[in-house]
């Protein structure tokens, strides 16, 4: 805790053209890190967490995506029950051995440019890619290719460009970014509940992360504009809160204080008392 640095790596140079977004995945004692590139080859890859020892590193036919990965345990159809390391990316949804990086199974459908990273619920992993493409809702713990056995729903349309879905008990709401437009799906079975827009219509408009609190939904868009949802199966807008600034950072939430950050300054944000 005193910032001496304990170990680092190098991986060259990468060759992703808005460099590397993935963010590090801790799985016990291994550091997962995942890479997508253009002019070398993808990778996923383990490391020690204490001394930064590589453990195993598997290479990914995939170019340009900046998911990161999620870790899941799952009961097999055989009874086996074991972690998956999921990475969302171009083309496929692939799952990984933890302990020796080998390739578990796959799912087909999805896009180019994969930016949301997969949401894990009521034994599916949901998984969203391209500028307003689709959603696939897949039961993880198969082998092989599972396009054709474990994809329990798709949405062919809607998806968002680069805000990772959100999972609120049973339901799945999402937000397309091309258009501004949030649509909520009953989770298990793919159902449409309500869509409608959140604002002005904006090409890539939203950039942060939804936050769940309270029994609402807050999504925030790039010109700083909360929509304050109450979260269920009808819809009601709630409140828009404006902070006037530019907002792309995700906010976080702690000890009842909003922390946001805009293009000019760190807001906290807090009721009376707090």
């Amino acid at each position: 805790m005193d910032g001496e640095i304990v170990w680092q790596k190098s991986f060259g140079e990468l060759s992703a053209f808005h460099g590397t977004a993935s963010s590090p995945l801790l799985h016990g004692d291994r550091l997962i890190i995942v890479q997508e590139q253009q002019r070398a080859a993808s990778f996923i890859a383990a490391f020690d967490r204490r001394t930064g020892e590589e453990l195993w590193r598997t290479e990914r036919d995939t170019q340009v995506g900046w998911s990161s990965p999620a870790a899941i345990s799952v009961t097999t159809d055989d009874g086996e029950e074991r972690d998956e390391i999921i990475v969302n990316s171009q083309h496929h949804v692939i799952a990984y051995a933890p302990e020796d990086g080998r390739e578990l199974w796959r799912a087909s459908g999805t896009t180019f440019e994969v930016i949301p990273s997969p949401v894990v619920g009521h034994d599916l992993l949901f998984s969203t890619s391209g500028r307003a493409g689709p959603t696939l809702a897949i039961r993880p713990g198969g082998n092989g290719d599972v396009t054709d056995s474990r994809i329990v729903w798709t949405a062919a349309k809607g998806s968002p460009f680069v805000v990772a879905p959100m999972l609120v008990g049973d339901y799945l709401y999402m937000v397309n970014d091309m258009a501004s437009v949030i649509t909520v799906y009953e989770a298990k079975t793919g159902e449409v509940l309500w869509q409608e827009r959140l604002g002005e219509r904006m090409r890539e408009g939203f950039s942060a992360a939804p936050v769940a609190f309270g029994g609402k939904i807050f999504f925030t868009n790039d010109n700083g504009e909360t929509f304050v949802i109450k979260e269920g199966p009808d819809f009601e807008l709630l409140h828009v809160n404006r902070i006037g600034e530019r907002t792309i950072a995700s906010p976080a939430l702690v000890g009842g204080v909003w922390y946001i950050r805009t293009d000019g300054h760190l807001w906290a944000i807090a009721g009376e008392g707090s």
